[in-house]
């Protein structure tokens, strides 16, 4: 069996509305398509050490002293330095400071000043999938894979990724297939984590583990919602205090399987805290094979080993999102920049 894999990257490629409207001679911000070009007159004690000038966690691109005066320069794309992006109904905002900082962190900056670019938001504009795929499975045709934040009735796109602590994000994910045999979507391991790369060091804040146990439900009120086809998942999923205020990502991995096939190894499960216990979306009367998410869910053997051809699996991430502490921020962020 051949497995085809496609992977693609979609980014949202704004028109500049306003650049920042500074208050300080200075600094002169200029705010491209995608990158931002700092010029920053550096007072006379901060030459000392240039190293310890940063915009947000970048070094200057270039650091000129002469006697005439010194200059950092800052030159990068918008998605560097630690850049915070936050979504309006109309606009896309990045966001980021200008800091020297004499004494390495904790140590408070010495100086600080506000960096900001904002560009019109475009149509259609949402927070990204970052990746999909097509494949092959053996008796079910062409696959393709997709991930998508929905509004709150499910009818279209997200119209921000930016939600208060509490609130729900509405996760779709689906399979298109060119064949009759149903196939059934699964969502096996969903971590969130602060980067868009992986690394052994990256901290992380789990959502769904151990096989498919949405392991958040067991904490919060997300849950898997009842399916309309077996080829998509619904998740709701409440914003929780993990990295509040800076860009998630929400790295997953997605399964198609024989929807007659499910085990302990395939399946999803919600927690009840009502009844105290792991109960099976498909069918609650299976519920059993839930009970392993308390403990470790293994399969069982050769009969596992032996199912490849009946699944593909593939890595997603879906971001960024940013939760905040303040359900007004959206409203009040957006008619601040109206004003």
């Amino acid at each position: 069996m051949k497995y085809l894999w496609l992977g693609f990257f979609v980014f949202a490629i704004a028109t500049t509305l306003d650049a920042s409207k500074d208050t300080n001679d200075d600094i002169q911000i200029t705010c491209e398509e995608s990158n931002v070009h700092i010029k920053w007159k550096v007072d006379r004690p901060m030459t000392d050490n240039p190293a310890r000038l940063f915009l947000g966690s970048c070094f200057p691109s270039r650091f000129t002293n002469e006697s005439s005066g010194a200059e950092a320069e800052f030159y990068y794309p918008l998605g560097a330095c630690d850049f915070r992006r936050m979504a309006t109904w109309k606009y896309l905002v990045y966001e980021n400071k200008l800091t020297y900082r004499p004494l390495p962190k904790p140590s408070p900056p010495s100086f600080s000043y506000p960096v900001r670019c904002v560009y019109d938001r475009p149509k259609g504009w949402t927070p990204t999938f970052q990746s999909s795929s097509t494949g092959v499975i053996q008796g079910h045709g062409e696959l393709a894979f997709h991930m998508e934040i929905l509004n709150d009735d499910f009818s279209g796109p997200a119209e921000s990724n930016v939600f208060p602590l509490g609130s729900f994000v509405p996760i779709w994910a689906g399979v298109n297939q060119q064949a009759h045999q149903p196939l059934l979507l699964l969502l096996e391991e969903c971590v969130a984590s602060t980067t868009l790369e992986m690394y052994s060091d990256t901290l992380t804040y789990p959502l769904i583990s151990n096989k498919g146990c949405l392991v958040d439900s067991k904490k919060s009120f997300s849950k898997f919602l009842p399916r309309y086809h077996s080829s998509s998942l619904l998740l709701h999923l409440q914003a929780f205090k993990f990295a509040v205020g800076q860009e998630i990502y929400i790295h997953c991995k997605l399964i198609a399987w024989d929807p007659d096939q499910l085990s302990e190894e395939k399946k999803a499960c919600n927690y009840n805290k009502d009844a105290g216990a792991w109960e099976l979306l498909d069918d609650p009367f299976q519920s059993s094979l839930c009970q392993c998410c308390e403990s470790t869910c293994q399969g069982r053997g050769k009969r596992d080993t032996d199912s490849t051809p009946q699944g593909l699996v593939l890595k997603s991430v879906l971001g960024p999102l940013t939760f905040t502490e303040d359900s007004l921020r959206v409203a009040v962020y957006s008619d601040a920049i109206d004003n």
